[in-house]
């Protein structure tokens, strides 16, 4: 502004009289114009700020009203902007050529002037087009536009006539005035277009290029619904992608979600990728099932062949384009030095250098997206293939490779191969590389290039044991990562044991000891990383080192320019230094990820022929199994079904019964065939529906699990709803059927998943069913309903098989298969059998045993029974009996309007806080180690400046000049500066690796001890897919990437601001270019990286469901396979995985958006500089030091776009750490141990338990469950529990052991308030058998005494007590033989007898048995309660049991209904009141068992 105050007085001291045939004097008219312009638009500005501030709430909503040509009207003002940007920095270069005079500074006036308000232009239309209902340009603007064509107009016509008369005028002037006009007359028409098509355009076509909001307009389909518009794009819009440009508008107005984010095409897409990796596989390995490592790249190079060719001739371009500047630089030197060839040589050599980097940028950009893309391909193709594989794994193959495993492969294992995309061509393009450099310096320094070629080799083989080591750490690390992996995976799945036993922390601290191996190899992995970082830093140092100093010893003359040439040739060679020890590590791990792939894809599949599926109608027989042998384990010496022989005819109702383990789920897992078949013909006539012991049900809605895949058919559905007892329990819930159910239906009562599961194998009206005793699941009078509503009545003319313990169920069948030791010792009805056979007899006295309890009331049993039909079943799925998970506080606070459980999983959105990086960076040490890191940084780049700088300066530019100093001296000073920057280089690395360790070991304590600390209700509301996305993908970020993330913002940033230096120290004017072209890249940054952070968020979203929907597939295959629905789950795995994709497929565009425009702008300020290099006189710059800028402003844009590359991937992967610090803030439960009310060493020691007006509800928003309870379990008593399902029991049982804290009213076991002690004071001092039996991975050792408190004695006793004990020495490994994952290899009701085992050792003064019976015979029922009864007859018994047997001979019983003691009493008591509820429950039980 210096300069404009003081040109007006002079230019009006000269020209009073204002002559408009003279161009000086519409110079300075055109000044006043604009400077009127400016004012004109800063007025309109305020105006429109205040006038529309009530309108903000609607911006996003203006799509309709978009003007025509808008992105036209603003590149070309941007344009104009830069075009008299240049005119008024060639203006500057003249006043060295030419001095001062008063035109010239009316000339800079008028073109600043000019720059500033095309700019000003500019922002005023992306301000105010972007506003809500603005359907043309603004008017200040059209009239300007007006004005402006006649006046340029005016100027062209005046520039001619002067010249005519002159017969001269400067060139500038006729360049300025002619493209203003042109321009001029584009605005007017873009302007005229606008005003008459803007209201009818809403093209995607006419999109700003930097700007858009969200689209509304109902014509427009969301992104969801449409293609990505690089299937569509043109050449120039793929060129410079601003197919891109819509998305990261809309990014940049409004937070991303995945609707926003358009679907992939072509074989983008996993359904354009996967059939021609199937195909390729399938052609190649013929009839044989071994798929190897080369099949798999085969196939997957068929998915992505065209690209991988075209990327291949990118990085060639670039390549060769890369090395056009160190070739220039000695020709530059030595112009600036006077030696000139030919007229305007100089604007030549700035041509060949702007088109070269233009070549390397764009041939980059392209070369790395379209790498990228094979890599995606290569990913989504193969999870797809793993998941395929997964759903029809046998059972042998399953038992070599755990769900966990096998999710590894597809998290890890496909996610490296894709990761190998980057290096597809660095194997040929490194050998190219290091060829044309070694060309390019044996032309400068001769046979010193030889010493180059041999340094380069020994820095290269340096890298390898640095990479060997890397590599080995890397594969222990990921080992370790695995094991730790697998069981916090089976941890999250027994949270609930876990705490109700108080073995979390234990269990933690398992974790903790695989995290401490792990943590090993993460120290080693890290500083092996940190000297490979230092190897890439320095490597161009070291081998300039040896290079000059063979030139030094061959005598080979050292000139500047050959130096600069040489130095700019040396940071070229640093890339294929570090990246072919990379690379080859790279190649070596994606191969053993597809060693691994390929093992898992030649597992033997389930046969497709072990069932032969008849067509319906074909046969009269709709289940025959002939001569069939099945076995579980092949290795075994017998198999564990023998001699099968069945014939079910259509419409017959078969029962299948027999004592714990005698193979009755392992019958109809072979009718299903899913047991491996030894002999034996099975046939199967119609469709078939499962319904498995455990239930499986799918995370989504309880319509979506009963419909599975099904066409809603609302009376059917009302039908199977009332058949299962599910009518008034959706009735209670907010959302009806829509309520979603948690992980492994959590959220969910065992009876009540059991129910779900049989109304979805009802709605599938199949010809065939089979149930594997479901009905345990449920209390009395529900399985009485069950059983005659669905088998009796919905499924009548149906062929059903059935498993049951319950034998009162057995007389409906028509035929009953009796099962021992894996025969079937006896089939036939039940009257028929009952005579001539031992083993159903057993079964049926044991029944009778229990029921000889009931004779006290055999004469009043009729009018109990006829009391007991009036009853009516009060199920209340949604009172939270059981429901477990929506006690959760954070869900509490959203459920009110969304009443749902699960929620989508939260996500950040905007900017990361500051706080988050302060966090991380002080986490370890206080972050003392950030000031070393930064001080060794900034030393280092001044070292290494100065070094080049020294070399520059003391070696003359030409073979005429003398040197500075002596060749000693020389290199002395070099290799000092040299070294030293070294080790400051070394000294950074070292800091960070150790920052980065020390931080990543404290956030992992902290986030999984909150996580263990956290109360069960988080665990119930939260898929453990997001808690183990957390464990696994953010934390191996944290762990390998985020210290060295940020470490390398301070470098490129520190590194930019020398480049800057050293540049600008040649001419100051310089300095100048990069203050508009910094603030645009900031102002860039920041337009791109809010499109960019809520991408890479949107990338970690959707890697969770993928995995999630995988593990719920590797559970539930069995049921997925007998309903035929394999097609459908596979669809919808496609769907999610590119969910996965899209955003990573437009992550990766977006930030080549972001690349093209910044290197554009770096391009732009070296051409720039290079111009007013060569325009100003000979001998006013100094040719060395401008050499010196040219070597530094090669690698500009590189380092521009690294600077900001950085900042926007240090963005996105601290999210990471904020996904860390959201775990770390979970609430967490009571403490654990109050060290100043701890309860004796021998509490409990009466067993006594006092209710009083206890008072329960699950949150803050929900009713009470339990409304006020008083009562007093006496010690040493067995009390029983019983209630309809919702009446509380489970809820009971969870508040004392404080899974859920009371809200009023207190509970004391011998006179101490449990509340008032620690949770593992009082967990540790009760025990529990649960409804769902749950065994670990590990030995029968470690199952039954997970602390290692016992001896093997003791042990051994305990199986003997519960049954077991013979069926441990028959295995091969005694107490340390193996159990599988989730104890698979163990029958449901030896998993059951397993957990009696647990507190026969224990001897808690106070039991709780949970249904504990639910899943055994009742023969091992009676077993059970006889055991108990026998060693626990001092001890506090408390029982909830749908038997009524399992309860009446209890010392007191309490009925529960709706949260409220219904009666408390001794059983005979209660059964001498016929009008008792519990005298009803009995009546019904034994109304239904006398049937029999």
């Amino acid at each position: 502004m210096s300069v404009v105050s003081s040109l007006f007085p002079s230019f009006l001291s000269m020209h009073l009289n204002w002559d408009f045939l003279d161009p000086i004097s519409l110079r300075g008219l055109s000044c006043f114009l604009h400077i009127f312009l400016l004012i004109t638009l800063f007025i309109s500005w305020l105006s429109q700020k205040f006038v529309h501030s009530h309108d903000q709430s609607q911006k996003g909503s203006f799509r309709n009203a978009k003007v025509s040509y808008y992105k036209a009207a603003f590149l070309g003002s941007l344009c104009l902007a830069g075009f008299n940007l240049v005119l008024c920095f060639l203006n500057n270069f003249y006043w060295y050529t030419n001095g001062w005079s008063d035109e010239k500074l009316i000339t800079f006036a008028d073109l600043c002037l000019k720059t500033f308000s095309w700019v000003a232009v500019s922002v005023y239309l992306h301000t105010r087009v972007s506003n809500p209902g603005e359907s043309n340009y603004p008017i200040v603007v059209r009239i300007w536009w007006i004005v402006f064509l006649c006046f340029s107009s005016y100027c062209v016509v005046i520039d001619f006539l002067y010249y005519k008369k002159h017969q001269s005028l400067s060139t500038l002037f006729w360049v300025a005035d002619i493209f203003s006009a042109a321009m001029g007359l584009f605005f007017c028409v873009v302007g005229f277009l606008g005003r008459n098509g803007g209201e009818e355009s809403d093209s995607l076509v006419q999109e700003p290029l930097l700007n858009g909001n969200a689209i509304s307009d109902s014509r427009v389909p969301s992104g969801e619904e449409s293609v990505t518009p690089f299937a569509n794009a043109s050449f120039w819009s793929i060129l410079i992608f601003s197919w891109m440009s819509p998305l990261i508008s809309l990014g940049h107005n409004k937070a991303l979600d995945l609707k926003d984010i358009p679907q992939l095409a072509g074989r983008d897409s996993v359904r354009g990728a996967f059939p021609i990796l199937e195909d390729k596989l399938s052609s190649e390995r013929g009839d044989s099932s071994k798929v190897t490592s080369f099949m798999l790249m085969m196939g997957l190079f068929s998915t992505a062949w065209k690209e991988v060719l075209l990327s291949g001739l990118f990085a060639l371009i670039c390549t060769l384009a890369s090395y056009v500047g160190p070739y220039l630089i000695e020709t530059f030197v030595q112009y600036l030095n006077g030696q000139r060839h030919f007229d305007h040589e100089g604007y030549v050599l700035v041509a060949v250098f702007f088109f070269a980097k233009l070549a390397e940028c764009l041939s980059q950009r392209h070369a790395t997206f379209r790498v990228q893309q094979v890599g995606f391909r290569a990913r989504s193709a193969l999870v797809e293939k793993i998941y395929n594989k997964g759903l029809t794994l046998s059972f042998e193959s399953r038992q070599e490779q755990t769900s966990g495993e096998i999710i590894n492969l597809m998290a890890v294992d496909a996610e490296r191969v894709s990761d190998c995309g980057w290096y597809v061509h660095e194997p040929w393009i490194i050998f190219i590389q290091v060829g044309l450099a070694l060309v390019l310096l044996y032309r400068n320094l001769g046979l010193a290039s030889i010493a180059t070629f041999i340094a380069t080799v020994i820095v290269m083989l340096l890298n390898f044991p640095i990479g060997r080591l890397q590599e080995e750490f890397q594969g222990e690390l990921m080992k370790s990562k695995d094991k730790r992996m697998k069981v916090t995976s089976e941890v999250l799945r027994n949270m609930r044991i876990l705490k109700l036993q108080a073995w979390e922390m234990k269990f933690l601290s398992k974790i903790q000891q695989l995290r401490d191996t792990e943590e090993g190899w993460l120290r080693k992995y890290l500083y092996s990383w940190a000297m490979t970082s230092f190897v890439f830093a320095t490597s161009p140092t070291i081998v300039s080192v040896i290079t000059f100093g063979a030139c030094f010893l061959l005598g080979v003359p050292l000139e500047s320019g050959k130096i600069l040439s040489a130095l700019a040739t040396f940071k070229i060679l640093q890339e294929p230094i570090y990246t072919l020890p990379d690379t080859i590590s790279t190649i070596v791990q994606t191969k053993v990820s597809l060693d691994r792939i390929a093992s898992f894809l030649s597992l033997a599949d389930l046969p497709p022929d072990a069932v032969q599926k008849l067509p319906v109608g074909s046969s009269s027989l709709a289940i025959e199994i002939i001569d069939g042998n099945f076995t579980w384990d092949l290795l075994a010496p017998r198999p564990c079904l023998r001699d099968i022989n069945i014939k079910v005819s259509h419409g017959m109702r078969v029962a299948i019964c027999g004592t714990v383990g005698s193979g009755k789920s392992s019958l109809l897992s072979c009718v299903l065939g899913e047991m491996p078949k030894l002999s034996g013909t099975i046939k199967l006539c119609g469709t078939k529906a499962y319904v498995a012991q455990s239930p499986w049900i799918q995370s989504g809605t309880i319509e979506e699990n009963i419909l599975f895949g099904k066409e809603m058919e609302r009376e059917k559905y009302d039908r199977v709803l009332d058949a299962c007892s599910l009518k008034k329990d959706l009735e209670i819930l907010s959302c009806g059927d829509q309520t979603l159910i948690g992980e492994r239906g959590i959220n969910l009562s065992g009876g009540q998943k059991q129910r779900i599961q049989i109304a979805r194998a009802l709605y599938h009206d199949a010809d065939i069913y089979l149930f594997d005793d479901p009905f345990s699941a449920v209390d009395a009078h529900t399985g009485t309903h069950l059983f005659n509503e669905c088998i009796l009545g919905f499924l009548l003319n149906k062929t059903v098989v059935y498993v049951t313990h319950q034998v009162e169920f057995l007389p409906a069948a028509d035929l009953i298969l009796v099962m021992k030791d894996g025969e079937v010792t006896q089939a036939g009805k039940y009257d028929d059998i009952l005579k001539s056979g031992s083993d159903f007899m057993e079964l049926v006295g044991a029944h009778k045993t229990a029921l000889s309890m009931l004779d006290s009331i055999e004469g009043d049993s009729t009018t109990i029974i006829q009391d007991a039909s009036s009853v009516e079943s009060t199920e209340n799925l949604g009172t939270k009996e059981e429901n477990k998970g929506d006690g959760d506080a954070k869900t509490g606070d959203i459920a009110g309007s969304k009443g749902q459980l699960v929620q989508e999983e939260e996500r950040e959105k905007g900017k990361v806080g500051f706080p988050v990086y302060w966090n991380y960076m002080t986490t370890a040490y206080g972050g003392a180690l950030v000031p070393f890191v930064l001080l060794s940084q900034i030393l280092f780049q001044v070292l290494q400046i100065g070094s080049n700088y020294w070399m520059a300066w003391a070696t003359p530019v030409s073979e005429d000049d003398a040197p500075q100093v002596s060749g000693s001296t020389l290199l002395i000073v070099y290799a000092s500066l040299a070294i030293t920057s070294c080790i400051f280089s070394l000294s950074r690395t070292l800091f960070l690796a150790t920052a980065g360790y020390k931080t990543s070991t404290i956030l992992f304590n902290r986030m999984h001890f909150s996580i263990f600390r956290a109360p069960m209700s988080f665990f119930d509301s939260t898929p453990s897919g997001r808690i183990l996305n957390r464990a696994s993908t953010d934390q191996s970020a944290v762990d390998l990437r985020m210290s060295f993330q940020i470490g390398s913002v301070a470098n490129v940033t520190i590194q930019l601001l020398g480049v800057v230096a050293v540049m600008s120290q040649v001419a100051w004017q310089v300095f100048i270019i990069f203050i508009p072209v910094i603030s645009i890249s900031i102002w860039l940054q920041q337009f791109y990286i809010s499109s960019a952070r809520e991408l890479s968020r949107l990338i970690g979203v959707t890697k969770a469901p993928v995995i999630q929907h995988f593990s719920e597939t590797i559970s539930g295959s069995s049921t997925i396979r007998s309903f035929d629905q394999e097609p459908r789950f596979k669809d919808t795995s496609m769907t999610l995985i590119d969910a996965h994709s899209r955003p990573i497929f437009h992550n990766a565009a977006a930030m080549e958006w972001f690349c093209v425009r910044i290197d554009a702008l770096s391009l732009i300020t070296f051409t720039l500089s290079l111009l007013f290099w060569v325009s100003v006189p000979e001998g006013t710059i100094d040719p060395s030091a401008a050499g010196l800028a040219v070597t530094y402003g090669l690698n500009l844009n590189v380092i521009q776009f690294m600077a900001v590359w950085f900042i926007c991937n240090m963005e996105n992967k601290i999210i990471s750490v904020e996904r860390i610090f959201q775990y770390m803030g979970i609430p967490s439960e009571p403490p654990l141990v109050i060290e100043s009310n701890r309860p004796d060493v021998h509490w409990p020691s009466q067993g006594q338990v006092d209710l009083h007006d206890l008072q329960v509800r699950y949150a803050p928003h929900l009713p009470l469950v339990l409304r006020g309870l008083t009562c007093t379990f006496l010690g040493g008593k067995k009390t029983g529990i019983v209630g309809r399902t919702g009446s509380g029991k489970s809820t009971l049982i969870q508040t004392l052991f404080r899974m859920v804290e009371p809200v009023g009213g207190e509970i004391k076991i011998d006179g101490i308030n449990i509340s008032s002690i620690g949770l593992h004071d009082l967990r540790s001092r009760l025990s529990i058998i649960p409804q769902d039996p749950t065994m670990f991975e590990g030995t029968v050792r470690n199952n039954l005494d997970p602390l290692n408190e016992y001896n093997d004695e003791q042990i051994w006793e305990a199986l003997d007590k519960c049954q077991l004990g013979d069926e441990v020495r028959k295995k091969e490994g005694k107490l340390d033989s193996a159990v599988s994952e989730n104890g698979e290899n163990w029958s449901v009701g030896q998993r059951q007898l397993v957990c009696l085992g647990r507190v026969l050792l224990k001897k808690s003064k106070v039991l709780v048995l949970d249904e504990a019976t639910a899943s055994v015979d009742t023969a091992t029922d009676n077993m059970i309660q006889q055991t108990l009864r026998q060693h626990f007859n001092d001890s506090t018994v408390i029982t909830i049991a749908h038997r009524i047997t399992s309860v009446l001979d209890s010392d007191m019983v309490l009925l529960l209904d709706q949260g409220l003691i219904q009666e408390y009493d001794s059983p005979s008591n209660l059964l001498e009141n016929n009008t008792s509820d519990f005298a009803k429950l009995v009546a019904e039980y034994s109304m239904r068992s006398t049937s029999s």
